[in-house]
């Protein structure tokens, strides 16, 4: 079953003749429960492919359904509420909220959407990821390696249809990259989480399921 349709997408900058084609016509489908890497070179659209899948960007033309609802035809409010439920973001910087412990950087989309977070759940997350013993710690108190750890936990909180990460081993070193690739992986077959990420690292990208590379804001390639 398919999680993700993106169908013809397409997004322009610009006007002609001096027009930017960030994505040029896009179609990718994405298995659920898969883990599926997006690679490419600085400015092939790859970001911005991320963006369109998770309704942080709107596309010139196309669409974009995500766990049967198409992005495009949700207003501004039902979007946000859409993401916070149905899509978890990792990014490269972590964005973890600096004078909150780990354990309530972890739980707040759950509770910024008026949920009780799982508890039983939320500590087989921590478990798997190694953070037991951090959930009280502020983010200032752990290495780059154990922050993205608990961005991980964060997008896997709220149990959502996908998760999208965002070149998420990008500020680490190849070891700890390796490392938390590995997480992701493990995360995406224990809790059958469908999982799209981006990097340039191939050695990375090779630990996924699938790889999609795109070149100039196409699909250049595609391996099952």
């Amino acid at each position: 079953m398919n999680i993700v349709y993106a169908d013809n997408l397409k997004k322009y900058y610009g006007k002609e003749p001096v027009i930017v084609k960030a994505l040029d016509g896009i179609t990718l489908e994405i298995e659920e429960g898969s883990f599926t890497a997006v690679t490419g070179t600085s400015g092939s659209g790859k970001s911005t492919l991320l963006n369109m899948l998770g309704g942080l960007d709107i596309p010139t033309s196309g669409s974009v359904i995500v766990d049967g609802q198409e992005l495009k035809s949700l207003g501004k409010n039902e979007l946000t509420i859409f993401r916070r439920r149905k899509i978890g973001f990792i990014f490269q910087n972590y964005n973890l909220i600096p004078n909150l412990c780990i354990y309530d950087n972890i739980v707040l989309p759950v509770e910024l959407d008026g949920r009780k977070a799982d508890g039983g759940y939320i500590k087989d997350i921590v478990k798997i990821l190694g953070l037991e013993d951090k959930l009280y710690h502020k983010p200032g108190q752990l290495s780059g390696g154990q922050q993205q750890r608990a961005a991980i936990a964060r997008a896997l909180a709220t149990k959502p249809a996908i998760i999208l990460a965002d070149e998420p081993t990008g500020n680490l070193d190849s070891h700890t990259s390796q490392e938390v690739t590995g997480l992701l992986k493990t995360t995406n077959q224990n809790f059958h989480q469908t999982i799209i990420m981006i990097t340039h690292d191939n050695s990375i990208a090779q630990m996924a399921d699938y790889t999609i590379r795109i070149e100039d804001g196409r699909i250049a390639e595609s391996r099952w």
